[in-house]
């Protein structure tokens, strides 16, 4: 029997597969949109809660808003021109320059000097560096407060001492013993400083040192010519952000003076900058002229920041050269 064999002829197949390559994204464009997705949050934060409100407040000071109308001029800047016409602005200015020029430097040098007496081997320095921190972690309006009931006239723990020494009472916060209030309210929260220097002077090589003492140098010597200039940049972070912090300073000198219902009651010692910028807004309802005070106040700190790194270019060794420079 004979059958007839189907023959299927074979699946035609092409001579050559062409394939479609798989477009990959660059890995640099990866790179970025993950890092842009991880940064987002920052980002939407930041234009909305420090953006915006730098421009809503530089279109502020452009015009006469008393913060309650909805309706307001534009006035240029004659609200910046007011503030060099105006002689209480001036001095509330100079006030703090004051201030800032004296606070500054004194916490700094407390905090390096607690910083090097508890560099030493002793018993209870862990203990001690805490004490001393503490004060650094209260709360500015606490800490203010707690001042208040210390320099009190009537029930206050400083004019109790001088009674049971057999002395006058004193009136601590009006002028002229107000500031000096202020002074001892920076240097009791030093350990802030005192922190940044400690962790400074553990940072220098003990070699460094103990060849200068085989060399014949004393502490003296070994003190001025190789740990302060090795601590020199971290001193000048406590320089930059000591005069940011100071010039800024509000509560401490609203409070630590007794006045609680504004700024119209405060000693000419503490009426500072950002009193009569709180005075200007709230008192005054000058919210246009109260904004350029504040935009004033941005580009002074910038100036003097930039002449603090300036000026420091030469005083200031780093063990690291920087990149500029290699």
């Amino acid at each position: 029997m004979s059958s007839a064999l189907t023959e299927v002829p074979p699946a035609t197949v092409p001579d050559a597969v062409v394939e479609r390559p798989v477009r990959k994204k660059p890995p640099a464009l990866r790179k970025a949109r993950t890092f842009y997705l991880f940064v987002a949050p920052w980002i939407i934060g930041f234009v909305g809660l420090t953006v915006f409100p730098l421009g809503y407040a530089f279109w502020l000071s452009l015009t006469d808003s008393d913060g309650l109308s909805p309706r307001t001029h534009f006035v240029g800047f004659d609200n910046y021109l007011e503030i060099f016409r105006d002689p209480l602005t001036m001095s509330s200015l100079a006030k703090t320059g004051v201030f800032t020029a004296v606070t500054v430097p004194l916490s700094i040098l407390a905090g390096l000097l607690l910083a090097v007496m508890l560099n030493q081997p002793m018993r209870g320095r862990g203990l001690f560096r805490g004490l001393i921190y503490l004060p650094a972690v209260v709360p500015p309006v606490g800490a203010a407060l707690t001042f208040r009931l210390i320099f009190d006239r009537d029930a206050g723990a400083a004019n109790g001492a001088l009674s049971g020494l057999g002395a006058d009472p004193i009136t601590w916060l009006v002028d002229p013993n107000v500031r000096y209030v202020l002074y001892a309210l920076v240097l009791w929260a030093c350990g802030g400083s005192m922190i940044i220097s400690l962790a400074g002077l553990q940072d220098i090589p003990r070699e460094l040192l103990e060849a200068a003492q085989v060399d014949g140098a004393s502490y003296w010597q070994s003190f001025t010519r190789i740990t302060v200039p090795l601590l020199s940049p971290v001193i000048l972070f406590q320089v930059i952000t000591g005069v940011i912090g100071s010039l800024q300073s509000f509560a401490p000198l609203l409070l630590s003076s007794g006045s609680l219902s504004g700024a119209g009651t405060v000693p000419q010692g503490n009426y500072m900058y950002m009193i009569h910028v709180f005075a200007q807004y709230f008192s005054a309802s000058r919210f246009g002229y109260a904004s350029a005070m504040l935009w004033l106040l941005f580009a002074v700190i910038m100036v003097v920041t930039l002449v603090i790194i300036k000026v420091s270019a030469k005083t200031v060794f780093y063990t690291v050269e920087p990149e500029g420079k290699r």
